[in-house]
């Protein structure tokens, strides 16, 4: 009788430890995502990172007045898109001016590839800190966190963050080759006489739809349309793609969305991740859940991780959530998604595209390199 208490009792050790771990790494391959997310995203045979710090690299700074080494200490938060038959990576890259998160200048680095796994990186950025119009903004944090969407007549829009070491603030940018950008300023500088100018504002993800095997931004209820915050997710809306105005609520404050929860992987804040699609389940918004150090935290993830969701919105009500993973579809791994600037782990989303009836996205790792988790279509379960 005791042998046979002793068999039951690890038998239920061992269950209870494959429940523990197939919670830790969230929707693994036996587990159901929903019919309207997207998933499931798998990295490549011997994944490794596509993307990382190169001192070698030089660039003549307009700021500094001489040659910096301008992706010599993390290349990490990647946007993307597709042009001529390319992926094309948008990846922020931090010099080597300071010590710290957020203590150095950023500027935004632009690679190619054909089959989006091998990238060829310029020798230059393509959106930096300059001598213009935006530098009490850009300087001297830098440009950071690209997201990036395309019109249907080839005009790339980019949202990113203009960090002047006070105040972060969502800012704009457009190019017709993903080289020469031309920088518009703050998103919400002309919405409400200017009250959200200097509000920390960042991460916007617009909404887009797939045309032609290609997403392109779309408008809803006849304007643009996007998702935007960090620690909650707001809205905005637009006609140019450039002025950008904040939806508000009755009593006139930013119209809150969706909201850290407690006791789930993102416990601490939700940051809207690539342009979202709509579908025809909805609005689908893939976004950064950061996990709470303190009390509210999902104990089965690390405490500070930051773990991929989704969340759903109505199509005909675009402020209505319809849908949301209570665990994260992709989680933090690979060592070099849990070893470098950001020490708690991070698959910090930015980048998504369809390409080649697959999509591809794209994500910082642990706010130091750049990789790349691929879900195909063809083979979900």
């Amino acid at each position: 009788m005791s042998k046979i208490l002793s068999i039951s009792s690890v038998i239920k050790r061992l269950l209870f430890s494959a429940f523990i771990l197939s919670s830790f790494i969230g929707y693994s391959q036996s587990s159901k995502l929903p019919d309207w997310a997207l998933g499931e995203f798998v990295r490549p045979k011997k994944a490794k990172p596509l993307i990382s710090p190169n001192p070698k690299s030089t660039f003549y700074c307009p700021m500094n007045k001489g040659e910096i080494r301008w992706e010599e200490s993390d290349t990490f938060n990647p946007a993307a898109t597709v042009k001529d038959g390319k992926i094309c990576v948008l990846y922020r890259a931090e010099d080597n001016s300071a010590t710290g998160i957020g203590s150095r200048t950023s500027r935004i680095g632009l690679a190619e590839s054909k089959d989006g796994i091998q990238l060829k990186q310029r020798k230059t950025p393509v959106l930096y800190p300059d001598d213009d119009d935006m530098k009490e903004f850009d300087w001297p944090g830098g440009c950071e966190d690209p997201r990036v969407a395309v019109t249907e007549d080839g005009t790339y829009v980019m949202a990113y963050t203009s960090w002047n070491h006070k105040t972060a603030r969502l800012s704009i940018a457009t190019s017709k080759d993903l080289i020469t950008w031309e920088k518009h300023g703050p998103a919400f500088a002309k919405a409400y006489n200017g009250r959200f100018t200097n509000r920390f504002t960042k991460a916007a993800s617009i909404v887009t739809s797939l045309k032609n095997d290609q997403l392109v931004i779309t408008k809803i209820n006849g304007q643009y349309f996007m998702y935007w915050g960090e620690h909650k997710v707001y809205a905005a809306t637009s006609d140019n793609l450039t002025d950008w105005y904040p939806v508000l609520d009755e009593d006139g404050e930013l119209k809150s969305l969706i909201t850290p929860r407690k006791g789930y992987f993102d416990s601490d804040l939700t940051e809207c991740g690539p342009p979202s699609i709509l579908t025809d389940k909805g609005i689908l918004m893939l976004y950064n859940g950061k996990n709470s150090k303190g009390d509210r935290r999902d104990k089965n993830y690390t405490a500070g991780a930051y773990c991929a969701g989704q969340v759903l919105f109505s199509k005909d009500d675009p402020f209505k959530v319809i849908g949301r993973l209570d665990k994260p579809f992709f989680t933090p791994s690979a060592d070099f998604e849990k070893s470098g600037q950001y020490v708690d782990g991070t698959v910090f989303i930015e980048g998504l595209v369809y390409f080649k009836q697959k999509w591809f996205l794209y994500y910082g790792c642990a706010d130091s390199k750049v990789g790349v988790a691929i879900y195909d279509p063809s083979k979900k379960n």
